[in-house]
């Protein structure tokens, strides 16, 4: 299985690593969103913009997530991501992620590692390839001779 992403240019001028899918909405609806692929998060998280977007019922609040920025407060929300593999299949992730109530907490929603952790992750800005390996799909690491 492949899911391909691509480096996206950012508001900032800054190419960064995404991978697009679907979110599931309060109203049943797929809503397209953009993640930053992030391996060194420990869990995926929304943008509160996402949040609202989606209308999801918020859990109580979840303990605070920390990183480069400082701290965000959180709350819990039960959904699916919906990603389209290389073959146009799509394959649904089924969880209770984390989300942002401050819009000033986070610009773009992190794909974390309770997602990433299912694949092998290739991030190479040279080669232009962001993806997510996993089943039959592997990679080789070569030496150019």
């Amino acid at each position: 299985m492949r899911f391909d992403g691509e480096w996206l240019l950012c508001d900032d001028w800054v190419a960064r690593p995404v991978l697009r899918c679907e979110i599931l909405a309060a109203d049943r609806s797929w809503r397209a969103a953009e993640f930053l692929i992030d391996s060194g998060a420990d869990r995926t998280v929304f943008s509160a913009n996402v949040l609202k977007s989606l209308r999801l019922e918020a859990g109580p609040p979840a303990a605070s997530v920390g990183g480069v920025g400082g701290t965000a407060d959180v709350v819990t929300v039960g959904t699916e991501l919906r990603f389209t593999r290389a073959d146009s299949v799509k394959v649904l992730f089924r969880g209770d992620y984390l989300a942002c109530t401050s819009p000033k907490s986070l610009d773009m929603s992190v794909l974390g590692r309770d997602i990433l952790e299912m694949f092998a992750l290739i991030v190479d800005r040279r080669s232009n390839t962001v993806c997510l390996l996993g089943g039959r799909h592997r990679y080789a690491i070569t030496e150019n001779s």
